[in-house]
């Protein structure tokens, strides 16, 4: 089983090794690739030291699957090349996203969807991932009508550099290279990715147009709001949800307490919650300040939270290698 990582030194890059490693994923090879200014530089995978290759060693390798973390304009130029040799490509750029041909995939969801003949798949956006993983299960029983999301967004999100930034502007230095427009140190942005003619950014449609899509309703009414926040642990989503049907706040409490990959963080008395601090590093999406909605009825109120770099893109797109193996997709 060869795998193929694809922009292995960027910040997700290093994490789906990481996760490859942790969950034992069956590699025989490792084919770590990045681009041309990379090539020959090692990374460490299971105690081992291993090469960089440009992106044409990596096809001439025949890996049987390439996990893709470098960038929209990367993945729409060479994710086709992969898969005419034969290769199942997961990309993890908004690239393939919204493509009617692609699969959007969250194996709890609907990986049962996948076929051999599906060579590039798509991971989501990190923001939906978390949330729709919750809504899901809750969808099932009574009817989603309208979800409303506010963000609070790490900047690991935004990459390596960002986090930089934050950092040197902790440390006083208010002349290190910018990636936001604004500080992001003692300050929150309400500016994720570009501002459409809409008066929306494309992260707030993605979360609109990506939910639909995974979750196979369009009938669903989403409206996203997405702040960059200065953390680095994972991101946090408080949502409103508006049911077709009524619900009882214990059986809320069961149908999330046995959802693949939640985890219920709610006990207010003793201050448990979910936070990006305690997300950090882990491969779950954590759930709670469960609560109805007061205002008007068959509503419920959720804090979500989940490290971005794991379930919000690595593990994601790990756990889709790993549903094509075990289903002999491959």
């Amino acid at each position: 089983m060869k795998i193929a990582v694809v922009g292995a030194t960027g910040l997700v890059g290093s994490e789906i090794l990481k996760v490859l490693e942790e969950r034992n994923f069956p590699i025989t090879e490792l084919i770590p690739v990045a681009s041309e200014r990379s090539v020959g530089k090692q990374v460490t995978f299971k105690g081992k030291q291993y090469t960089i290759v440009s992106f044409e060693d990596a096809i001439a390798a025949k890996p049987a699957i390439a996990i893709f973390s470098a960038g929209g304009g990367t993945s729409l130029s060479l994710a086709p090349k992969f898969a005419e040799a034969g290769i199942t490509v997961v990309d993890n750029s908004s690239a393939w996203r919204m493509d009617p041909t692609k699969k959007l995939v969250v194996p709890e969801i609907n990986a049962f969807t996948l076929t051999k003949e599906d060579k590039i798949i798509a991971n989501p956006n990190c923001s939906t991932i978390q949330m729709v993983v919750v809504l899901n299960p809750l969808h099932k029983r009574y009817g989603i009508k309208r979800v409303v999301v506010s963000t609070y967004q790490s900047v690991t999100g935004t990459g390596k550099a960002a986090v930089d930034q934050l950092f040197a502007e902790r440390a006083g230095n208010q002349d290190a290279p910018k990636v936001y427009p604004h500080p992001i140190d003692l300050n929150v942005l309400p500016h994720i990715d570009v501002f459409l003619d809409n008066g929306y950014t494309k992260e707030e449609m993605k979360m609109t147009n990506e939910t639909k899509k995974i979750m196979m309703d369009d009938n669903i009414a989403v409206t996203a709001t997405t702040v960059r926040i200065p953390t680095i642990g994972g991101h946090s989503e408080a949502v409103n949800i508006e049911f077709e049907n009524e619900f009882d706040l214990k059986d809320i409490y069961e149908i999330l307490g046995q959802a693949e990959g939640v985890v219920i963080q709610d006990d207010p008395q003793n201050k448990v919650y979910p936070m990006p601090l305690t997300a950090h590093g882990k491969d779950e999406t954590f759930v709670g300040r469960i609560r109805r909605d007061e205002s008007q009825p068959k509503t419920l109120n959720l804090w979500i939270v989940a490290d971005n770099l794991r379930k919000g893109a690595a593990t994601n797109a790990v756990q889709i290698a790993e549903y094509l193996v075990k289903n002999e997709l491959v």
